[in-house]
Order: C-alpha cells, then sequence, then structure tokens
C-alpha cells in the first residue's frame, strides 16, 4: 500500500488527477450556481448521460470518442432549453427525459465492445491522462475568462431574463454559454468522476454555498472553494482507503451539505 501510494503521489498519475480535479471544480461549481437557481440543477446528470452514450457509439462504429461526443453533447444542452422554453415539459424534466433515453442507448450500444463500462460511469484517477490535462486546462481557461468577462450578464440571466432582455441583452445567448460551457466541462469531467457521479460536482457545491451566504458574489467564491476543497480531501482520501474517488467526492459534499444546512439552521434558531 505504501509503495502505492508513493508512486501516485510522486508520479504523473496524481499530478494529472489533480490539475483536472482541482479545474473541474472550479468551473463546475460557477456554472453550477446558475444552474442551481435556474432549475437546471440536473443539467450535468443529463448531459454526463449523453456523453456515455456517444462514446458508447463512437467505440462501437470505430470513431474518436471525444471528437464524436463533444459537439453531440453541446447540441444536447441547446436543445435542452430549447426543449425546456418551448414546450409544455419543463426543466428538470426535460432532463430526465434526455437522460434516462441516452443510458439506455450507451448500455446497448457498449454491449459487444471493449469499453471500460465501470470507468465511464463512476470514473478513475488512472485514467486521466496527459492529453486529459491539456484539454481540461483549455477548457477552464476559456470557462473562467468568459465567466468573469460577462458575470454581470450571467447575474441577469440567473435571477430575471427580463430584466437583461429590457436592458438590451440576449438571454438566449448567455443561457447557451451557460449550457454549451457545462457539456464541455461535462465531457472532460467524466474521465475522473464518471457519468453517473459528475452531477454532484455541480449541485452541492452551490446548494452548501447558500446556506452560508446571500450575495451572489458570495456563493459564487463559496461553491468554488468548497469545491476544491471537497476534491483535495476526497482524492487523499481515496487513495489511502483505495475506495473511488468519485465516490468519496460525493459522500464529502454530501457532509459538507449538511454542515451547512445545519449552520443555518442553528443561525435562524440563534437570531
Amino acid at each position: 500500500m505504501l509503495d502505492y501510494l508513493k508512486i501516485l503521489f510522486t508520479g504523473s498519475i496524481f499530478a494529472n488527477a489533480l490539475i483536472v480535479g482541482v479545474l473541474l471544480s472550479v468551473c463546475a461549481s460557477l456554472l453550477g450556481v446558475s444552474l442551481v437557481l435556474k432549475k437546471y440543477a440536473m443539467i450535468g446528470d443529463g448531459l454526463s448521460h449523453v456523453s456515455f452514450a456517444a462514446m458508447a457509439v463512437a467505440v462501437a462504429t470505430g470513431q474518436s470518442p471525444l471528437a464524436f461526443s463533444l459537439p453531440l453533447v453541446m447540441l444536447t444542452a441547446f436543445l435542452l432549453l430549447r426543449l425546456s422554453e418551448k414546450s409544455r415539459v419543463k426543466g428538470d424534466a426535460a432532463i430526465a427525459v434526455v437522460s434516462t433515453a441516452a443510458l439506455a442507448v450507451g448500455a446497448i450500444a457498449a454491449r459487444g465492445t471493449n469499453i471500460d463500462i465501470e470507468s465511464y460511469l463512476f470514473g478513475s484517477v488512472v485514467a486521466v491522462t496527459r492529453q486529459d490535462v491539456i484539454l481540461t486546462v483549455a477548457v477552464a481557461a476559456v470557462t473562467l475568462l468568459l465567466y468573469v468577462l460577462f458575470y454581470n450578464r450571467i447575474f441577469a440571466v440567473t435571477f430575471d431574463e427580463t430584466y437583461l432582455a429590457a436592458g438590451g441583452g440576449h438571454p438566449a445567448v448567455y443561457n447557451a454559454v451557460i449550457a454549451i460551457l457545462t457539456a464541455v466541462t461535462v465531457v472532460v469531467g467524466m474521465r475522473l468522476v464518471g457519468a453517473l457521479l459528475i452531477s454532484a460536482l455541480i449541485l452541492f457545491p452551490p446548494l452548501s454555498a447558500m446556506r452560508l451566504f446571500k450575495s451572489f458574489r458570495g456563493v459564487v467564491t463559496a461553491a468554488a472553494v468548497l469545491s476544491v476543497f471537497s476534491f483535495l480531501t476526497a482524492l487523499v482520501v481515496s487513495l489511502f482507503l483505495d475506495v473511488s474517488t468519485s465516490a468519496c467526492i460525493v459522500l464529502l459534499d454530501l457532509l459538507i451539505f449538511g454542515g451547512a444546512a445545519l449552520f443555518r439552521t442553528l443561525q435562524k434558531g440563534g437570531a
């Protein structure tokens, strides 16, 4: 065990996982704040299932998994927004429809192939490659740059699309930007966290931060800090206990959320 840990902590495997995990944690939490407030909290889960199905189909047909899945998941994110805005199927209901259908397609496409289904569904630290690191750095740079540049517009589209439109903004454009960035984050993050658990990176940190802070800026900052803390702690714990890193992230996020909720309750009781 000690030799194994020494190899991980001193080798490229741990370094790759560390870089990818921290960057994904920040990006997912920032995007997650708007998604949770707009009642699209499960979009990460839905898109991850679509990504799993796309990768399974790509492998089965001899195509590049990333090149095939990335545009498909981005298109799905955009269509989910349009479906929720224009049809009677709203919000998380639309996501659930796409999610279950995609998971079924992926399960069928993966049959008879050499796909490591467990790795795609639950993630794997050792599956993160140098190419994943380069792609994640690029995605994170674009996401953070756009988030900073359009922070005020993202704030407006999160709380009041009518106000944004009245001021000359285009809510549909900024909604699409959030959805597409989420889609790219999900596809890149599947290697580390897995299709079934990546929504935890999007869902839990914002929910915990909302119990601790009231301002949008405070929630965004706290969500990013809590997300990175959760990942780093879960990574170390999972390596020492030899258990799934993604499962540790979810459980730790759940504990943090419970602690934040308890703090909020005690704060209200003392007021």
